[in-house]
């Protein structure tokens, strides 16, 4: 699971109004990106070289290539016996054209002996045709031998169709082996990028790339190889059996191949571009329908729906014009190549017939090298065909590739340093960061957070409150300056270390489909039961849960909205209680409950907060007017520090925000 999806109480953030206001670097998201209503008419990204990425690919199978050999060999042997039967039903034919011609002629002839006589009464045509055949006067067809024929050319197609179920049996696992490491590696490179991807990256577009894409990858390779693989040994035996029939017929045939390269290469040039316009559409699109539905309520509240609509509307006309040209243009390869291959076969049909008058190929040769013409151009349209299915997919891969590519971020040190007993003594000593290298936000920020001690960060919204404590989960690097836990720099631990030690609860809640139990043992899974129950009824969690019909075996739903809010802001903070934590990091955890709840969660706030070094970004300033520290933000300076009373009687920022917030209220009043 990656940085930005661990759940809250276990060192996750989700950036708030400050981060949102904060300037981020440059959003690269194609067409319609950024917000509800921003970015229509940008033009899709130009595609990657088709060659390389398909080549990459390809690649892909690499591992299983043990197998893929062992796929050819059952291909060979599968096309090679479906390539003998038309010549073996060829001499069935002959033996049944022979059989009633022998039958015509008088037997104790032989059949020298009935050329010569047609010969000399001016029947040349007759006498050529039958110069063609092996006749025996007055014999008829050969029935035994005939059934012979037939059974062996069952025999080849049963063996020929065992063989091509095999291939298929096995070139299905070797794909869906490959792309089950595709989505494993993608996961693992989720896991490893920077959260400032996610800020880049609208959340419908990077799942469209991890589902939709890649299941088109799975489904292309599904159809493509074995069809490329079957087609093109096809075509190979096919061409051997018309040059050992008809050289002459056989150049005939072979005019097919370069009309058919140049066709397909003349229609995938055009399409290529149209199927990654598709799939980007596609992502685009579902972006727009994920940050819809999510939003549901606040477009309804609004009545932004017609401007939705629209939105929506545009979009599925782009998705619908990509598609549309990508699926035309590619179609038009199969019907041009039946119209070539039916040229051909005519072609074919005439001078077959030609040559059986002269007596200078059998009729079962001609009938066998139709059957071959057909089955020629078959593959050859077949592989047209799936250039189509091939460019879909290698459009998809070329998504997926590009997200495989994006930048990590950066390791962690080895070997890396580990904090003794940590006591929770946390220091900036003169740090500096920006999202954008020419917008500064934090400069020469230094402060000192004692073990024990309660810092309470206030500010106007944007002066980089949240930004601040991502700092300290190591969210985002530093320009300059360093952070230092217990006297090491964080930079120095691993990740996974610096976020054990530390835990959060955010303003917007993350519960996961599952029991509440589930639910709080994610901060620590190895927790007992007993442990589970004491954090439950240290925050609270316990008073409602025994009013629910299955109590801590309650399952909640993917959006958890079978508990309150309050009940699932207690529910984020027995999480991080259980956790237990050295830091603690709390991001607006009540803004969103009734005063009630509040006076609940502040209480389990307060348990939690007990010997720990707790960070509280705070808007009302009545929540933290007990913290031993209160920061004072604007655009990313500390401007003023100390107690809630020594604040106010400075009568500087801090002042300012808490009379002004007051104020306010009592003028409501």
């Amino acid at each position: 699971m990656s940085d930005a999806k661990k759940g809250p109480g276990v060192g996750t953030a989700a950036p708030d109004d400050d981060t949102a206001a904060t300037p981020r670097p440059p959003v690269r998201r194609g067409p319609g990106g950024g917000g509800p209503f921003g970015g229509a008419g940008m033009p899709a990204e130009k595609s990657k070289s088709f060659g390389p990425s398909a080549k990459r690919l390809v690649g892909r199978l690499r591992p299983e290539r043990m197998l893929i050999a062992v796929v050819a060999l059952l291909a060979v042997v599968s096309v090679t016996l479906s390539v003998l039967g038309p010549k073996l039903l060829g001499t069935a034919t002959n033996l049944i054209f022979a059989g009633i011609l022998s039958k015509q002629v008088p037997a104790g002839q032989t059949q020298a002996e009935v050329i010569a006589g047609l010969r000399a009464a001016g029947n040349n045509a007759q006498a050529d045709l039958l110069g063609g055949v092996t006749l025996t006067p007055g014999s008829g067809i050969d029935f035994p031998q005939l059934g012979m024929v037939l059974m062996m050319v069952l025999a080849i197609y049963v063996f020929s169709s065992v063989f091509s179920w095999a291939q298929s049996y096995l070139l299905n696992g070797v794909v869906q082996r490959t792309v089950f490491r595709l989505r494993a590696e993608t996961e693992d490179k989720i896991n490893r990028l920077p959260l400032g991807y996610f800020d880049r990256m609208p959340r419908g577009e990077l799942l469209s790339r991890v589902t939709n894409d890649i299941d088109n990858v799975s489904q292309s390779l599904q159809q493509s190889l074995s069809q490329i693989m079957t087609s093109l040994l096809t075509v190979i035996g096919v061409i051997t059996m018309m040059f050992v029939i008809s050289p002459l017929l056989a150049l005939i045939a072979l005019v097919t191949i370069p009309l058919t390269l140049l066709i397909t290469a003349v229609v995938a040039k055009r399409s290529q571009k149209l199927f990654v316009a598709q799939w980007k559409h596609t992502g685009t699109l579902n972006a727009r329908i994920e940050e819809s539905y999510s939003g549901h309520a606040l477009v309804k509240v609004f009545g932004r729906h017609r401007e939705i609509n629209e939105v929506f509307r545009q979009k599925n006309e782009e998705l619908y014009r990509a598609s549309f040209g990508a699926q035309f243009i590619s179609g038009i390869i199969m019907p041009a190549m039946m119209f070539v291959g039916n040229l051909v076969y005519v072609a074919i049909a005439v001078v077959g017939g030609l040559m059986v008058a002269s007596g200078s190929l059998s009729l079962g040769d001609v009938q066998a090298f139709i059957q071959y013409a057909r089955q020629f151009t078959q593959p050859l349209t077949q592989l047209g065909s799936m250039a189509n299915v091939l460019q879909s997919g290698v459009a998809s891969a070329e998504r997926v590739f590009e997200l495989l590519d994006a930048e990590d971020q950066t390791p962690d040190p080895v070997p890396a340093a580990t904090p003794g007993a940590t006591a929770g003594r946390l220091v900036f000593d003169d740090v500096s960061f920006r999202y954008l290298p020419d917008v500064p936000l934090i400069e020469n920020l230094s402060l000192v957070a004692l073990p024990g001690q309660t810092v309470a960060i206030v500010g106007p919204t944007g002066a980089g409150k949240t930004t601040l404590v991502n700092l300290i989960m190591r969210f985002y690097e530093l320009d300059s300056g360093r952070i230092t836990l217990d006297g090491t720099d964080i930079a120095s631990m691993t990740r996974d270390d610096l976020r054990g030690r530390t835990g959060m609860v955010l303003q917007d809640t993350w519960l996961f489909g599952g029991t509440i139990r589930d639910n709080i043992a994610y901060g620590r899974p190895e927790a007992t039961e007993e442990e589970i129950l004491a954090a439950a009824q240290a925050t609270y969690v316990d008073r409602f849960v025994h009013s629910l019909p299955d109590g801590y075996d309650t399952v909640l739903n993917d959006e958890a909205d079978n508990v309150s809010a309050g009940e699932k802001q207690l529910i984020t903070i027995a999480r991080a209680f259980l956790a237990a934590p050295s830091v603690l990091i709390l991001d607006e955890a009540t803004s969103s409950v009734d005063t009630r709840t509040e006076v609940l969660v502040q209480r389990a706030m307060s348990a939690l907060r007990a010997e720990r070094t707790s960070f509280v970004i705070a808007h009302r300033l009545s929540t933290i007017r007990d913290a031993d520290l209160i920061l004072v933000m604007e655009s990313g300076r500390i401007v003023e520090q100390g107690t809630h009373d020594t604040l106010l009687a400075a009568g500087g920022a801090y002042a300012n925000l808490y009379n002004a917030q007051f104020a306010g209220a009592t003028t409501s009043e």
